[in-house]
């Protein structure tokens, strides 16, 4: 997301706004698909989309043989913009940071299909733009713009609910965040924070105040440049930060990769970095769940449509040596998240500038770790700005 977006989206917002939903040239709730062959014979596990201008959240799922699927009630309508989402390790509870605070949402295991939690009132009424709940399932993490610093909400894993009504925070040395993400194993929180860097600060889930006391500042690379995206190897071998102006060319983005074990000593950049991504903003990252390859999601301007480069990771034993460039699929303008369903076969990407708004992939058989197009669609009435994703686990 960009920050300059914002003070059209707050003069914009409104805790009472309703809004309802229309009818696109091709209905976006009662399936499409482009698939037409070598379709994948797996279905998706269910995901969720947050739509900005529509103030919606859209539900759905895959079926076997590449068929766009609503879940029951969706179009869920908000009665605030919406600006993030996240989703509870168990998969039970899903958050929506909107312009009125964090909503709690429980989720049917069978269906999906998800029901307003807490009374309909909010868990918090922080504005939070960028969130991820922490392994755990103990704490939500979140920050917002004009916020230099990141919070952690406690939660009562069985419930979902606030577990306590104080936030521990943690001081930032800038107040453009752009992202957070978390490590598997729960040990650091990752920040990126525009022109100001990456600040990467340790997690403990089990202390009443999580945050640790110091962090690791990575400045940019490039002069002019911003931080946009971060990501963890699964694994926790390597992390990623989606800088822009990070490499050379026409398009400068690039992707910075670092040792994880660097963290607690001297932190390390692996030899040839920062990748050439192919694209202006890289916006998002995904890891593969085996931890093999790694897709990024390039902007290239509100007039272009975005791409998604694959990279695929050169190891040595439980070491990552370097990254090998593959190749690029197109998606919709201004890719703005990324996510892999449960069933680990497919690749979802949303576009906050539509054209189209959700872009799915399979995984091709061939050539290994290349993306094949399976469907594209609508979510809503366009524009919907389309701008996070979240798969269910």
């Amino acid at each position: 997301m960009k920050i300059g977006r914002w003070a059209r989206w707050l003069l914009a917002a409104s805790p009472f706004m309703l809004a309802g939903c229309g009818n696109f040239w091709q209905n976006p709730y009662t399936g499409s698909s482009g698939c037409t062959t070598n379709c994948p014979t797996t279905a998706s596990g269910n995901f969720y989309v947050v739509d900005e201008e529509t103030d919606q959240i859209a539900a759905y799922n895959i079926a076997s043989g590449g068929t766009l699927t609503a879940i029951s009630g969706s179009p869920y309508t908000l009665s605030a913009k919406p600006f993030s989402i996240a989703i509870a390790p168990g998969g039970g509870f899903l958050y929506v940071g909107t312009a009125a605070g964090i909503y709690l949402y429980t989720v049917d295991s069978s269906t999906g299909e998800l029901t307003l939690a807490n009374n309909g009132s909010v868990i918090s009424t922080d504005l939070a733009s960028t969130m991820q709940m922490d392994p755990s399932g103990s704490w939500l993490v979140e920050s917002g713009p004009d916020l230099a610093a990141i919070y952690a909400i406690s939660i009562d894993s069985s419930t979902g609910v606030l577990a306590s009504n104080t936030e521990e925070h943690f001081n930032l040395p800038a107040a453009t965040v752009q992202q957070l993400n978390i490590s598997s194993d729960g040990a650091h929180v990752f920040v990126a924070m525009g022109s100001n860097g990456t600040a990467v600060v340790p997690f403990n889930s089990s202390d009443t105040d999580p945050f640790g006391t110091t962090y690791t500042h990575i400045p940019v690379k490039g002069n002019g440049g911003s931080a946009l995206s971060v990501a963890i190897d699964p694994q926790n071998r390597v992390f990623y930060v989606g800088e822009t102006l990070a490499t050379t060319g026409t398009d400068p983005g690039g992707l910075r990769v670092f040792n994880y074990a660097s963290l607690t000593s001297t932190l390390s950049e692996l030899s040839g970095s920062p990748y050439a991504t192919q694209g202006l903003q890289p916006a998002a990252i995904l890891p593969d769940s085996t931890g093999a390859y790694v897709y990024v999601a390039n902007g290239l301007g509100t007039g272009t449509a975005g791409n998604i480069a694959e990279f695929t990771l050169s190891t040595t034993s439980s070491t990552v040596s370097g990254l090998t460039a593959g190749s690029t699929v197109a998606v919709g303008t201004e890719p703005a998240g990324l996510a892999e369903d449960s069933s680990n076969t497919y690749v979802l990407a949303v576009s906050s500038g539509g054209n189209p708004d959700l872009s799915a992939f399979s995984f091709d058989a061939t050539t290994l770790g290349k993306l094949d197009s399976v469907l594209t669609a609508s979510t809503g009435t366009d524009p919907v700005s389309a701008s996070a994703i979240v798969a269910a686990p």
